[in-house]
């Protein structure tokens, strides 16, 4: 058990990021099958084709033979965000300036406990420019696994940023954990976490950051030279597989038509228009216009919170989508 113990700057100092390469890396070894697909088994067989065309390429075997389900993977291959709204590009650039007696030292500890690697992973090892060579096998990982549904997927992270990170600023850590995960607890003034290994770990005014991720389970990062770090499973990860809303007829559809019903069902929680977008996978445009009407009917309405605007049904909003606030 992890025990992570903050102070009273480190409310303050928390942070909430999206990390592609962590996905990436995970994304890697779901579809290698290198760790069970869980729930996430419906993303795992429809990716399958994709990763088919990339497997055989040596950076790719490399990256899925480095990774671990429990165990130490090396760091600068999956980044902790150190800021919010980090690219791809800007991940890359990070694991791209990485200095290769780093990533030998990194990587020597990756291999602790694993077999022997074949050839063609030992030659991506062993050479020179094994950094480039492992920044362009994530490159090429992304663009076959993950771009083609990032923006579902960074719309699943980004709603759950907003319901968390509201809770954290509005009522404090305890608020914030409760239902990020049943490993992860709020127990006297520290945070408590189910995962491999056992220490303490104390913030000192440095905060912690909380990355949601769709592909990987529970992790603590808490590496000396990196931002102390709490990865875990996003809300909504179904999103990811999910197709657009049934389109059985129904009252509320005759009514209001299809689409204004769906956003009227998918706001049961607050969201913000990039998320329904993704889910709905219309145009942000499209969607805002919806929004529009369902507003000037005093349906929905909207505010800010932080840098998002978040939408939210009126009361009349849940007696017409067949719920209740009460």
């Amino acid at each position: 058990m992890y025990r992570i113990e903050v102070g009273p700057a480190d409310l303050a100092a928390s942070r909430f990021g999206v990390a592609p390469l962590l996905e990436t890396m995970s994304a890697v070894g779901l579809a290698a099958g290198r760790v069970p697909a869980g729930p996430l088994r419906p993303w795992t067989a429809r990716a399958a084709p994709r990763y088919r065309a990339v497997a055989a390429d040596p950076t790719v075997r490399t990256l899925a033979f480095l990774h671990r389900r429990h165990g130490y993977m090396a760091d600068f291959l999956c980044p902790p965000p150190g800021r919010t709204n980090l690219t791809v590009a800007d991940q890359l650039a990070t694991v791209r300036a990485t200095p290769l007696v780093q990533a030998r030292h990194e990587i020597a500890r990756n291999l602790a406990g694993l077999p022997e690697p074949d050839a063609a992973v030992r030659a991506v090892l062993d050479a020179s420019d094994m950094v480039e060579r492992l920044a362009a096998g994530l490159a090429r990982a992304w663009h076959a696994l993950l771009e083609p549904d990032w923006p579902v997927l960074r719309a699943i992270v980004e709603g759950d940023i907003v319901h968390r990170a509201g809770r954290l600023a509005a009522h404090g850590w305890a608020a914030a954990l409760d239902g990020l995960s049943d490993q992860v607890r709020w127990r006297d003034g520290a945070i408590e976490a189910d995962v491999r290994g056992d220490a303490t770990h104390r913030l000192d005014g440095t905060g912690l950051t909380f990355v949601p991720v769709v592909f990987s389970e529970l992790g603590v990062a808490l590496e000396q030279g990196w931002p102390s770090t709490l990865m875990y499973r996003a809300r909504g990860v179904a999103a990811l597989w999910e197709s657009r809303a049934p389109r059985d007829a129904d009252a509320l559809a005759r009514l209001v038509g299809r689409t204004r019903a769906d956003l009227l069902h998918l706001l049961a929680e607050p969201a913000t228009t990039t998320w329904l977008s993704a889910r709905l996978r219309m145009s942000l445009g499209g969607v805002g216009d919806h929004l529009a009407v369902l507003r000037d009917s005093g349906l929905v309405t909207r505010e800010r919170s932080g840098r998002s605007v978040l939408y939210r049904r009126t009361a009349l909003g849940d007696v017409l989508a067949g719920r209740s606030r009460a």
